[in-house]
This record gives structure tokens, C-alpha cells and sequence, in this order.
């Protein structure tokens, strides 16, 4: 079974200032954005990053890493766009795992339960930590037309939504999955954790 991972990075990261996903963590000064991209690279070996049109930051950052990269030409438009373009980019998977480029604190074993899911016949996968959902989310090739056809910020709840009973919770003992930067802050923080 071919489960690709997503990893969004196309945003502008406004409320951050700019820069957000290649802001430098922890000792090593690793990229924001790199950090998630390797913990889904560490969780399934097929992946690509749908990264902004003229994002050249963002965009060097995955080249030198050598990650597969998808250029969204419309992300400006909205989250709904950017994971658009990413399943177009891994188009002729049997499922597809959503994860953000802002959430590196997710670990790729949770990531492993979310593909084992999908593996399992899950029509859509989503991790639980203390009784609420996070990311990433997994998807079947079922919802691949739903998922190309998304427009502005609406992101994939609405095909989350269209019918819980084929939602799978995953249960796991991981809060990265809840936790995203959006500031300074958030990032401050993420680096006096130890990543």
C-alpha cells in the first residue's frame, strides 16, 4: 500500500512576522518547517512538501534536503489550495497523511499509527491525545477528489465532517500533535523544550 505524507509548508506565517518555517530551533539551528518534514520522512519513505510560489527560503531549505517538492501556485488562496496541489502532487496513492509544516513536535511514531490506520482500511485516520484531535490526518484514495476540489482556508473538515462514522480515531500518548507555532512565542518555547 503507497501512503504518501503531505507536508504543508506553503504558508506566509503572518501572525509570526515572516519566516516562520525556516525560524531556527534548538541547538542546531534546524529549520521549523525540517523538523516536521523529517519526522514524517522517519514515519513513511514516500514524501513531498507543497511549498508557497516564490517562497525561495522555504523552498532552498527542502532542496538542499533533497525532500520531493510541490510548488503551489495558489496558495495565497488559502490552506484548502496548498493541500489541493499536494494531493495533485502524489496523485495514484492509496492514501495520503496531512501533516503541517508549523507542528514539529509530532513524533513520527504517531505518524506510523495514522499510516498503520490507513493500512487497515481507515477511510480517514486522526490521532487523539486526552480526548481531542489533532494532526496529522490520514486520508484513503477515496477522498482524493474531495481533497483536489478544496478552495480558500476551509482546509479538509468539511470532509472530515460529511460523515464521522468513517472517522478512526487513533489514541496516542503524544501532545505534539496539538501543538503548532503560530508566534514568536510558540517558537521561544519549542526551543526551551530541548528541540
Amino acid at each position: 500500500m503507497r501512503i504518501v505524507g503531505v507536508l504543508l509548508a506553503a504558508g506566509s506565517g503572518s501572525r509570526f512576522g515572516g519566516g516562520k518555517l525556516v525560524h531556527p530551533v534548538g541547538e542546531h539551528a534546524e529549520p521549523l518547517a525540517h523538523i516536521a518534514w523529517r519526522h514524517l520522512r522517519d514515519a513513511v519513505s514516500d514524501v513531498i512538501v507543497v511549498v508557497r510560489a516564490g517562497d525561495a527560503a522555504v523552498e532552498q531549505v527542502f532542496r538542499e534536503a533533497g525532500a520531493a517538492i510541490t510548488i503551489c501556485e495558489d496558495s495565497n488562496e488559502g490552506m484548502g489550495r496548498s493541500l489541493a496541489c499536494g494531493i495533485r502532487g502524489a496523485s495514484g496513492a492509496d492514501g495520503w497523511i496531512v501533516a503541517l509544516g508549523d507542528m514539529p513536535l509530532v513524533r513520527p511514531e504517531t505518524i506510523r499509527r495514522v499510516a498503520a490506520a490507513l493500512a487497515g482500511g481507515a477511510s480517514i485516520a486522526i490521532p487523539v491525545h486526552e480526548g481531542r484531535r489533532g494532526h496529522p490526518v490520514g486520508f484513503a484514495a477515496k477522498h482524493g477528489p474531495a481533497l483536489i476540489g478544496l478552495q480558500g482556508d476551509e482546509g479538509a473538515r468539511r470532509i472530515v465532517g460529511a460523515d464521522p462514522g468513517q472517522v478512526v480515531e487513533v489514541d496516542v500518548d503524544d501532545p505534539g500533535i496539538l501543538a503548532d507555532v503560530d508566534t514568536r512565542e510558540d517558537a521561544s518555547r519549542l526551543a526551551d523544550a530541548g528541540r
